[in-house]
C-alpha cells in the first residue's frame, strides 16, 4: 500500500438553501446557487454557463452530503476546511457544518477542520449590487471580547468531534485574514495575547495544544498598529512572532497573476513555495487551486480568468504538490486545494457539464492510483 496523503478541499458553505441572513445576497432561496445558476456567457470564449452534475444541491442535508463525502473519500479527498464566519456577534453559515457534514452518518471517511473566514463582507455576493463594493455589510474584524467567545464556541462544539482534524493530537485552526485579526485586535501585541489565551483554553479543555495555521498572502501584511496604516511587517516575521504552526494558501490569485495559462501560473508557484520553504520557520502545507473566474458575481466582465485549467493540468499540479510533500518528510502530508465548491471563483472539484468528474478524477490517480 502506497503512501497516504492528506487532501484537503476548502469548502464554501453557501448552498444551503433558504437561510435567513443570506436572504439579502440570494433572495431565490437556493443560496448561491443562484449566481451559479443565472451565470451567462459574457465574452466569445467563456466558458460560462457551466452546470452541476448533481444538480442545486442543499448541502446543509445530511442525505446530500453522505453523497458528497463518499465522492470525495472515493477520490482521495479526505479532509474538509470548513469556511466559518462570525458577524455581528453570531455564527454565519454554519448550517452547512453543523446539518450537513456533522449529521452525515458516512462523516469518518472525511475529516473537517476550520478557517475562520474573517474578511468584511460588502456587495460582492449580492449581484444586483456587486458594480458597487464600498458598501461594507458586515465588518469581520472583532474585538478582544469577540475573539474569545470566538475561541470558546470552537472549542466547546467543535474540536473534540471524532472526526476533527488534528495534528500531534492538536486541532488545527487556520485564519484567513490576519490583518483584520489585527485591526480588530487593535495591534499584534494584543493579537499575540489574545492566541496565546486560544491557546491556554485549549490546552485546558485537555488537548496537547492548538495548532495554528496561517493564511499567506502577498509577503506583506499592513496595519500592524490596528490604528492607522503604516506599519509593516514581513509575513514570514508575522509567523515567528504570533507563533503559528504553519502555512498554507488559500487561491492562486492572492499572490499570482492568474489571467493566463494554468502551467505558465504552475511555475511561479513552484517558485514561491521554494521561497517559502526557505525563509518561514514553520512548515508550509503545498496548496492547489484549481481555477479563477468570478464572473458568476457580476453582472459586467471582470477580466483575470485562468486559462487553459483542464483536469490533465490539475493534474501536474497536484503531482507537484506530491512532489513537495515527499521532499518534506518531516512534516504531515497535507496538502490544501480550492476548493471542493467555489462555483462563483470557478475553483471546484464537484463534477460539471464541461469535465465531468475530471478533476476528482485528477486526485484519485494521483493521490489514491499514483502510477509511479
Amino acid at each position: 500500500m502506497g503512501k497516504k496523503y492528506d487532501v484537503a478541499a476548502y469548502v464554501w458553505p453557501a448552498y444551503t438553501g433558504d437561510e435567513p441572513r443570506t436572504r439579502p445576497f440570494w433572495p431565490e432561496g437556493i443560496g448561491e446557487w443562484q449566481s451559479v445558476k443565472n451565470a451567462v456567457k459574457k465574452q466569445p470564449d467563456h466558458d460560462w454557463p457551466r452546470k452541476p452534475l448533481w444538480g442545486y444541491v442543499n448541502e446543509a442535508d445530511p442525505y446530500v452530503m453522505e453523497m458528497e463525502l463518499n465522492a470525495a473519500a472515493d477520490h482521495g479527498v479526505n479532509v474538509l476546511i470548513y469556511d466559518w464566519y462570525w458577524y455581528d456577534r453570531r455564527p454565519f453559515l454554519e448550517q452547512c457544518l453543523n446539518n450537513g457534514y456533522l449529521k452525515a452518518r458516512n462523516n469518518n471517511r472525511v475529516k473537517f477542520y476550520l478557517m475562520w473566514a474573517n474578511h468584511s463582507v460588502n456587495n460582492t455576493w449580492d449581484i444586483r449590487n456587486s458594480g458597487d463594493p464600498g458598501n461594507l455589510i458586515w465588518d469581520g474584524a472583532g474585538d478582544e471580547r469577540e475573539c474569545d467567545r470566538v475561541c470558546d464556541r470552537l472549542i466547546e462544539r467543535y474540536f473534540g468531534l471524532d472526526t476533527y482534524y488534528r495534528i500531534d493530537g492538536k486541532p488545527i485552526f487556520m485564519i484567513y485574514d490576519l490583518a483584520n485579526l489585527i485591526r480588530g485586535l487593535g495591534g499584534l501585541e494584543r493579537t499575540k495575547a489574545c492566541l496565546d489565551r486560544f491557546r491556554a483554553k485549549v490546552r485546558s479543555a485537555g488537548f496537547p495544544g492548538l495548532h495554528l495555521q496561517m493564511t499567506l498572502w502577498s509577503e506583506y501584511v499592513v496595519n500592524l498598529s490596528g490604528v492607522d496604516g503604516t506599519g509593516r511587517k514581513a509575513s514570514c516575521e508575522l509567523a515567528e512572532h504570533l507563533a503559528f504552526d504553519s502555512v498554507s494558501h488559500y487561491q492562486f490569485v492572492h499572490f499570482t497573476n492568474i489571467d493566463r495559462d494554468y502551467l505558465e501560473i504552475l511555475a511561479d508557484v513552484k517558485r514561491e513555495w521554494e521561497r517559502i520553504d526557505q525563509t518561514y520557520p514553520v512548515p508550509y502545507f503545498p496548496h492547489i487551486s484549481l481555477g479563477w473566474d468570478n464572473n458568476p458575481r457580476f453582472t459586467a466582465f471582470r477580466p483575470g480568468i485562468v486559462k487553459n485549467n483542464t483536469p490533465e493540468n490539475i493534474r501536474r499540479g497536484l503531482e507537484m504538490a506530491r512532489a513537495y510533500l515527499d521532499a518534506h518528510p518531516g512534516q504531515v502530508p497535507l496538502l490544501t486545494l480550492n476548493s471542493w465548491n467555489e462555483w462563483t471563483e470557478t475553483s471546484y472539484l464537484q463534477p460539471d457539464d464541461l469535465y465531468g468528474y475530471g478533476y476528482l478524477e485528477a486526485v484519485r490517480q494521483v493521490f489514491l492510483d499514483p502510477a509511479d
